[in-house]
């Protein structure tokens, strides 16, 4: 974990050989350091995305930046949950007070870096 220029936490959401939905959630999990209680389902992704009480330590006080990084396999493999994910992502920013969420390359460091995409702001 780093931090903005702002004093933001930046976390990285590393989805690089992620295909399914159970993995983005084992990687959400891993990378965010979720609760054991969390439910490993889109609603509970949300609720905890957007809940800074769940979020890594000194991030509640001082914003969190969530970077995703490697999720064009994701996307690729299954383009209809991942239009979900980014849903989610879009949701949790709209609810949490400080937390951004941003695409970063969508390739892995090895191969090509992919297109920017879409962020979400909160």
């Amino acid at each position: 974990m780093t931090e903005d220029s702002a004093g933001r936490l930046v976390v990285t959401l590393d989805l690089a050989g992620v295909t399914d939905k159970a993995g983005l959630m084992d990687r959400c999990v891993r990378d965010l350091s979720l609760p054991d209680w969390f439910g490993r389902n889109w609603d509970a992704l949300a609720d905890s995305l957007a809940d800074p009480s769940v979020w890594p330590e000194g991030a509640a006080d001082r914003g969190l930046v969530l970077v995703v990084t490697g999720w064009r396999g994701y996307a690729e493999a299954r383009p209809d949950e991942w239009a979900v994910a980014e849903e989610v992502f879009a949701e949790a920013t709209d609810r949490g007070p400080g937390l951004f969420v941003t695409l970063g390359p969508g390739g892995t460091s090895k191969g090509a870096a992919g297109r920017p995409g879409r962020s979400a702001r909160g």
